[in-house]
């Protein structure tokens, strides 16, 4: 891959104004298979500069001719699909066949909703004697995570491209290399210069430089809770539009009439995706404590079938955790389950067996955790589950949102309309039904401390849009 000792700002890859790199390193193998630049203000200067010079003509072209664009740059996407798996099962650790069908595929998917759903999109409406029209909101940041690195920058990009905004991009600098084939891919398409930037670096750097900019009109955040909250408090100060896709700790509410071989191979194969990285994975099931046995038994034999190892391999169907220090941070979280308590029915604290090189976790599950335990209420980012009884429906929902997260749950249930009617109780901004699949065109997002804002569909091309009222005086009836 060329261009990685780059910046790209301003249409062309330029050098940062420091030699300092960061070191990208596999999770499987503990090599470094990369070193990008350690962005400076500097930078982030040199790129928003060029952004806001892009702006005027951008915003201003036709939303068929950025759809055009939107579309070249999904074509390029498709046709390199298993470049893209490739690099990521190497940054993140996802297994190669499963990174193809999501990390790979997941970012085509967003650049072609957009390129669909831009040419049609009311962009103004008459209401009265006012033009309503809905405008770019400006230059837009865009700050991205590692664990599903390109979905989450097409997920911000692509609206923000249908909306007329123009882009300043930092990806995780755990996992940027996917970061660089898109943009390699924006300027093969030949996307004026200034519309898409981006600048590698650390949060506390080039983050903190966006978030405050004075010439950054919205920031759009996905990571933790915790960096989340500093990027508000930065943004207050020129009170910026502020999208956030924070945490969660997600339940999964298995009624008592639910057909458990079902239901519990679903939560722990949402459990266990990409090693447990997924913001809304299902890390809390909550089963009745007259079946809190068969639950535990099932849990405990479909954690066995979850073999751990080399993601390039045929065999492994769980990969590494991203990086040594997060192994160390589930590891932790495990031997927490354990002090406090909690029943180990599967998995641990050790190395997988067989392996002694790598960022491997076992698959763990934990029986009868307390509601308020560690493990139940903070969010781990591991393969880790806690299957927690309850008493009655009320009790489950009073369970299901007793966290400061709500960005997911789910429900399972023989009858449906009850299910839905549980569905209704949990303050969370997703809930799946009886396995109801994910939906690129409904919107994603939280209550609570899982953030602010919604991404995918229609309503993620909104976040990046403005209202303006042009009032038109009337003619008199008189004439």
């Amino acid at each position: 891959m060329q261009n990685t000792d780059k910046l790209y700002i301003d249409g062309q890859w330029t050098a940062s104004s420091s030699n300092q790199t960061i070191d990208v390193v596999s999770p499987s193998t503990e090599e470094v298979i990369g070193r990008i630049p350690a962005g400076t203000v500097a930078d982030v200067e040199r790129a928003v500069a060029a952004a806001r010079k892009a702006f005027t003509a951008w915003s201003a072209t036709a939303p068929t001719e950025r759809a055009a664009w939107l579309k070249k740059i999904h074509e390029q996407l498709v046709a390199r699909a298993d470049e893209i798996a490739r690099t990521i099962t190497a940054e993140v650790g996802m297994p190669l066949k499963m990174a193809a069908r999501i990390q790979a595929y997941l970012p085509q998917a967003s650049f072609g909703l957009y390129a669909g759903l831009t040419p049609g999109f009311a962009f103004e409406e008459e209401i009265g004697n006012s033009r309503v029209t809905r405008e770019a909101v400006g230059v837009a940041a865009c700050i991205t995570p590692w664990n599903y690195p390109l979905h989450q920058i097409a997920a911000k990009v692509a609206p923000a491209l249908a909306a007329g905004c123009t882009v300043v991009l930092k990806p995780s600098e755990v996992a940027p290399l996917n970061a660089y084939i898109l943009a390699d891919i924006m300027h093969s398409v030949g996307l004026p210069a200034g519309v898409f930037n981006l600048v590698t670096g650390t949060g506390a750097v080039v983050g903190e430089a966006l978030a405050k900019h004075p010439e950054v009109d919205m920031i759009s955040f996905t990571g933790s809770t915790r960096a989340g909250k500093r990027v508000a408090e930065l943004a207050a100060g020129t009170v910026k539009r502020v999208a956030l896709e924070l945490g969660g700790k997600s339940a999964a509410v298995l009624l008592d009439d639910a057909d458990f071989n079902v239901a519990v191979k679903s939560v722990l194969n949402s459990c266990f995706l990409n090693s447990g990285q997924t913001c809304n994975a299902l890390t809390r099931m909550l089963v009745p404590a007259s079946r809190y046995d068969e639950a535990a038994r099932l849990a405990a034999e479909t954690a066995a079938t979850f073999n751990v190892g080399d993601p390039f391999g045929a065999e492994a169907k769980l990969g590494p955790v991203v990086s040594k220090a997060q192994q160390e941070r589930v590891r932790a979280y495990i031997r927490k389950g354990i002090e406090e308590g909690a029943e180990l029915l599967a998995g641990g604290p050790d190395m997988p067996e067989g392996l002694s090189k790598g960022c491997y976790v076992k698959p763990t599950v934990f029986g009868r955790v307390q509601p308020h335990a560690t493990i139940a209420q903070e969010e781990i980012f591991g393969p880790v589950l806690s299957i927690i009884p309850y008493g009655n429906e009320d009790e489950a929902v009073q369970i299901a949102n007793g966290t400061v997260y709500g960005l997911a749950a789910a429900v399972w249930s023989a009858d449906g309309a009850r299910a839905q009617r549980v569905a209704k109780r949990l303050r969370a901004g997703q809930v799946d039904v009886n396995g109801g699949t994910f939906n690129i065109n409904a919107p994603f997002g939280g209550f609570k401390q899982s953030g602010r804002g919604r991404e995918l569909g229609k309503y993620g091309l909104e976040e990046f849009l403005e209202f303006r009222s042009i009032q038109v005086r009337l003619p008199s009836k008189g004439g």
